[in-house]
């Protein structure tokens, strides 16, 4: 894969059009887009880790999803900065820049979640069982074998995949959904394939699940043409775009980071214990810290001040060891988290 073709300011179903005048980014009009749409509205009361909270400080998929694309902004961001550092021409040439490097990641993050239903994963479990189980049964006679895996293991990424570009009753004005770039929903795809065959235990994390549903294969395999990602040996199964992975960790920080600190906040976690597993992570950066962290007065301002410098450290991490594995990433022998 190339970075020359891997940027598509190309929005689906309106291909023929040409670029905004306006002073917003394509990839900045992704994220006003995401951030209009009903779907992107309804995370508010779908449960993050913490189901039916008392407190209104306690996460839920929005106010993650927005967490997560400040993150990813960041982390793509300093990805840009240096990529573009060292192919100044190519980038130029281009019209990309870091901040759209971040945009595009920031898009996808606030897409990430759109598909999940209600109670995650176990909601995910729910549909399926509907189907290989229950009442659901009754809908496949007419199915083929692939549809029948779509329903009977139901997944939140595919789901998010069709909610983004299928168009939904009573939109028919245009084609494509919410007519994203094609960039960002590759971005978006964190395994772009179909159903079946099953590759869970294969090792590499494109194949872990999957990203489309039968429904939608036609116009991931538009987007992954278009963008030139590289394909497997299975059809309709491809490698994912590099930037995917920025999506990935920014959700893995905020995830294991953040709901971290939800735990504290509903009196799960005691204090000393979150503080000694902050304080570890951070390893030597905690002397540099130290002197500063001893003036916080409260428990509170303590722990949201060490969770600020956590997701900080682990910004320039990801950075670091995305840029050292640039090469490998694009000619996709680097696939796991």
């Amino acid at each position: 894969m190339k970075w020359s073709s891997l940027f598509s300011k190309t929005r689906l179903g309106r291909e023929g059009r040409e670029s905004s005048t306006l002073t917003r980014t394509e990839f900045q009009r992704d994220q006003d887009r995401i951030v209009f749409s009903s779907a992107f509205r309804r995370l508010q009361n779908k449960t993050q880790v913490v189901p039916l909270p008392d407190s209104d400080y306690v996460r839920n998929r929005l106010t993650h999803s927005m967490e997560t694309a400040s993150v990813g902004r960041s982390l793509a961001t300093v990805v840009g900065s240096a990529l573009i550092k060292e192919n100044t021409d190519l980038f130029h040439e281009l019209d990309i820049h870091e901040s759209d490097f971040g945009a595009v990641v920031s898009a996808a993050c606030l897409a990430h979640d759109l598909g999940n239903p209600p109670f995650g994963h176990s909601g995910e479990d729910a549909i399926s069982a509907y189907f290989r189980d229950g009442r659901g049964q009754s809908y496949l006679e007419h199915c083929s074998s692939a549809q029948i895996a779509d329903l009977q293991n139901f997944e939140g990424n595919a789901s998010g995949f069709r909610l983004l570009t299928a168009n939904l009753e009573g939109q028919t004005e245009l084609e494509g959904g919410l007519g994203l770039t094609y960039s960002t929903l590759a971005t978006f795809s964190k395994y772009p394939k179909q159903s079946i065959p099953n590759l869970k235990k294969d090792g590499r994390a494109s194949g872990k699940k999957y990203g489309f549903f039968q429904t939608e294969k036609e116009i991931f395999k538009k987007v992954a043409s278009r963008l030139q990602l590289k394909e497997k040996e299975y059809s309709y199964s491809w490698y994912r775009h590099p930037l995917s992975f920025l999506l990935e960790a920014s959700d893995d920080i905020c995830y294991h980071i953040i709901d971290f600190e939800d735990g504290y906040n509903l009196g799960i976690i005691s204090f000393d214990l979150i503080e000694s597993l902050y304080i570890q992570l951070l390893g030597k950066d905690w002397s540099n810290i130290e002197a500063r962290y001893k003036r916080v007065l409260s428990e509170q301002s303590k722990i949201s001040y060490l969770r600020s410098v956590v997701i900080n450290k682990l910004i320039r991490s990801c950075s670091a060891v995305f840029l050292e594995n640039e090469t490998a990433i694009l000619d996709a022998s680097f696939d796991k988290p």
